[in-house]
């Protein structure tokens, strides 16, 4: 077993460990849990996160143990380095890997539980959502800020940034789902736009990042910016559509 736990709660750490090691039988689900379970934790007054990572396969049971660092580890480390940046995330509170004599056999991630009133994808789905042009253009100048400080978030997509009402129609953004970065001295332009792809379909919203990313990144012009993001938006709708297509094939083949 490796368990780490943030110095700042190094004396409740008896009973982060506790609250994991029983995570399977107590707990509050959060989100449908699909693939990775979530739960809501009581930990002296304050909600705490947990998140139980799916069981991986063979290969990457064995890849976590000898090669690459876990999804959890990955998680808790990428929130210090992005903190100690001050970039918004839920303070990192633990993390817990148990290995088995194959490889890695289970692991999570304790943090922060935020309450905050929306995600980047209210403002895909609600195109009428209060104050909409607004919090995407101070998204985007959050994400030039991202760039700038050389941080590649790879799951930048439309559920994984929280968003927190402050007064006078300012917003704070919180990234989440932290196991996918890069961290780069400079980031490319091409680096940059691609980093937008995942985030909507939509050109109007595309025209609006481009238009407020170009007034802080003035090395190409407004048009560039504009072309470069939705070329980079639309190659991955086409691939998400290709894959789409391709596994429902596969379905309809398993099924016949």
């Amino acid at each position: 077993m490796n368990f780490k736990v943030n110095p700042s709660f190094e004396n409740s750490a008896p009973s982060i460990l506790d609250t994991i090691k029983t995570f399977g039988s107590s707990g509050e689900l959060f989100g449908n849990g699909d693939r990775n379970k979530i739960k809501l934790f009581d930990l002296d007054g304050k909600t705490i996160n947990i998140k139980s990572f799916k069981i991986p396969n063979i290969v990457n049971k064995i890849a976590y143990r000898y090669f690459r660092k876990s999804k959890a580890r990955r998680s808790f480390e990428y929130a210090t380095i992005l903190l100690e940046k001050g970039i918004g995330t839920p303070e990192p509170i633990a993390f817990l890997e148990n290995f088995n004599l194959v490889g890695l056999k289970d692991s999570y991630y304790a943090s922060e539980h935020l309450i905050t009133e929306l995600t980047y994808r209210e403002l895909v789905e609600i195109p009428e959502y209060p104050d909409n042009d607004n919090i995407l253009r101070q998204f985007t100048k959050f994400t030039f800020d991202l760039h700038e400080k050389g941080v590649e978030f790879l799951d930048h997509s439309p559920g994984n940034t929280l968003i927190k009402k402050n007064e006078n129609n300012m917003y704070s953004f919180f990234l989440v789902d932290l196991n996918r970065m890069n961290f780069h001295d400079n980031m490319s332009f091409e680096q940059r736009m691609n980093n937008f792809s995942r985030l909507t379909p939509k050109k109007e919203m595309i025209a609006v990042m481009s238009n407020e990313y170009s007034k802080f990144y003035t090395a190409k012009s407004e048009t560039e910016i504009f072309e470069k993001m939705w070329q980079a938006t639309s190659n991955f709708q086409e691939e998400f559509a290709r894959k789409k297509r391709l596994k429902k094939k596969l379905k309809f083949w398993k099924k016949s």
